[in-house]
């Protein structure tokens, strides 16, 4: 009567289980196709995936045409060495880029020394290349130009004069010339940011103010030709050289990096920056990256590189925040 009753006991649950296997086979097609829907759906959304691209930001410094029709060919070349997917950007400030970072719209930038600083205190980003320019040069300072004709020959004459910034994040464009001039206790009778060094430029030659603060850097020491700021309105411009003549340089700093938002993947990071170097070695690369920003070259950085900035501006008593709201 017992080994009935379990024999039973047995058959039921025989069947139950029979019945459950065979609902299982049957949705197995569908229940693979959601995991695979899933899945596909999860890498969509992964960073460098097309629906997710890798956004590289650049900032205004120079005519933003001209940096998104060079952009193209770093694009192209990024895709195919590392198999992300990227997108380019360029706002309308130098600390509109910063913020950037803290929003996590961009993911690496180009970015000047000082708005460098910070993105790294603000939001952790971290200089990962430094670029390199003509002659080898891995450093940079600012320079101030008058007109020729303008009987300016030292900065103590800009006392009462005006003068043109680029952005008020900007290293050469501003942070150190201005440091310089108070430094000199120099001060000008009216400041005005002309957000581009070549603006910057154009202003000064068309006396529309007595002085403006720029980047620097040395003419080609084989040609004598003008590498500096003034280089780029040769063409609306061709005596500018003439025209336009240098009084004061700056102290020198490391140049711009290029910067990697925290908490990127790192095995994305050296994807990248292996891409990078190798793109700079390239003739289109060369070409490409010269006349987005004047680049011959990267060599690899870090944040500890930037500190002679830093101790500089600390030295003058100032902080970064503070600099940005003047």
């Amino acid at each position: 009567m017992v080994k009935r009753a379990v024999i039973r006991i047995f058959e039921i649950y025989l069947k139950k289980f029979m019945k459950l296997l065979k609902y299982i086979l049957l949705s197995a097609p569908f229940l693979i196709f959601v995991i695979h829907t899933t899945v596909k759906e999860i890498q969509r959304k992964e960073l460098g995936s097309i629906s997710n691209p890798i956004r590289i930001y650049f900032t205004p410094s120079v005519d933003s045409k001209k940096i998104t029709s060079n952009a193209r060919t770093l694009l192209e070349f990024l895709e195919k060495e590392t198999g992300y997917h990227f997108v380019t950007a360029v706002p309308s400030s130098f600390v509109a880029v910063v913020e950037a970072f803290g929003s996590k719209k961009a993911d690496i930038a180009s970015i000047n020394t000082f708005s460098y600083l910070m993105a790294n205190e603000r939001y952790g980003a971290e200089a990962a290349l430094r670029i390199v320019r003509d002659n080898g040069e891995i450093s940079y300072r600012g320079q101030i130009v008058v007109r020729t004709d303008s009987g300016i020959d030292s900065i103590g004459q800009l006392n009462g004069k005006t003068i043109a910034y680029t952005d008020a994040a900007s290293t050469s464009g501003y942070i150190l010339p201005k440091s310089l001039l108070e430094k000199n206790k120099i001060k000008p009778s009216e400041t005005v940011f002309a957000i581009k060094h070549d603006n910057v430029i154009t202003m000064v030659y068309q006396r529309q103010v007595d002085a403006g603060a720029t980047y620097y850097a040395p003419p080609d020491p084989k040609t004598g030709a003008i590498l500096d700021a003034r280089m780029r309105v040769l063409t609306q411009f061709p005596d500018v050289g003439e025209v336009i003549k240098i009084i004061a340089l700056t102290d020198e700093i490391p140049n711009d990096p290029i910067v990697f938002r925290k908490g990127l993947p790192e095995e994305m990071k050296q994807k990248v920056k292996a891409a990078l170097l190798k793109f700079v070695s390239t003739p289109e690369g060369q070409h490409a990256l010269y006349e987005i920003y004047d680049v011959r070259g990267f060599i690899e950085t870090n944040d500890a590189d930037y500190d002679v900035l830093r101790n500089m501006l600390k030295k003058l008593g100032v902080s970064l925040q503070g600099l940005v709201k003047k």
